[in-house]
């Protein structure tokens, strides 16, 4: 590794597993100090123990974080700033996938996705920028999907917030930029990445024949991984992207140049 975010300080989202326990190790062997937060504790305090025995006590830490609770993120911001001295990457990963047409789902299914995906983006920038304005250059990189800029009959919740984060995010980075201030926003929109989330969606059919299917939708023949997704965050969160705020970064395959 060649230390592209070296001296940063990032807090990940969602980082127990999948695309954030991989953002987390990839910002860590650049160089970066990394917080990783989780509803699921021990898993991100597992993750980042993993990072410190391989490259040193304080290169990360691990905090419980329910992403739809303000006073969570209030706690988390502040821990963020006695833990690693402040905070200039922001990479707000934390998202759930809720299956169904407008008929399927119940109105407490909708919240409650709008909530995970939407809700945390807005807080987690609104409590963040205070403490990243005093570690300017910063970054936020918000994962949205392929699925906020592309709709399916039956990803209704999804699609409707995952373009949520997609237009939030880029009236976040023209406010930083009115305000003078050296802080870019940018979204990542992955297409099917194997994940657990992925996994997921498999339900009780069989793994190999549903992932196949999906391969064969991507012009690239086959799914991405979480490097893939993870080598992105990087790139966004480094100053090599000083000039790049309120894009997207489309990781499909080329399912969107169909």
């Amino acid at each position: 590794m060649t230390g592209r975010v070296a001296g940063k300080k990032a807090l990940v989202t969602g980082a127990a597993q999948g695309l954030g326990a991989a953002a987390a190790w990839y910002l860590a062997r650049e160089g970066a100090r990394v917080l990783l937060s989780d509803l699921n504790e021990a898993g991100a305090a597992q993750i980042a123990a993993a990072i410190n025995s391989e490259l040193g006590p304080g290169t990360a830490a691990a905090i419980r974080h329910d992403v739809t609770s303000e006073a969570d993120w209030i706690a988390t911001i502040e821990y963020a700033r006695v833990t690693l001295g402040g905070l200039s990457i922001l990479v707000n990963n934390a998202g759930i996938v809720l299956t169904g047409s407008i008929e399927d789902l119940t109105l407490e299914q909708w919240r409650r996705g709008m909530a995970v995906n939407v809700d945390s983006v807005f807080l987690g920038t609104r409590h963040a920028l205070p403490l990243m304005r005093e570690n300017q250059p910063g970054s936020i990189v918000n994962l949205s999907s392929i699925a906020g800029l592309i709709a399916s009959h039956n990803f209704a919740n999804y699609n409707a917030s995952k373009a949520a984060v997609w237009l939030l995010t880029k009236s976040i980075a023209l406010h930083c930029a009115k305000q003078g201030w050296d802080i870019r926003c940018n979204s990542i929109h992955p297409a099917f990445i194997k994940t657990s989330i992925l996994q997921d969606l498999v339900g009780d059919r069989d793994e190999a024949t549903v992932m196949a299917k999906l391969a064969r939708q991507v012009p690239l023949g086959r799914l991405g991984e979480s490097a893939d997704v993870a080598h992105a965050i990087v790139y966004l969160a480094s100053d090599e992207s000083r000039f790049m705020t309120g894009a997207e970064l489309k990781l499909d395959g080329g399912i969107s140049a169909m």
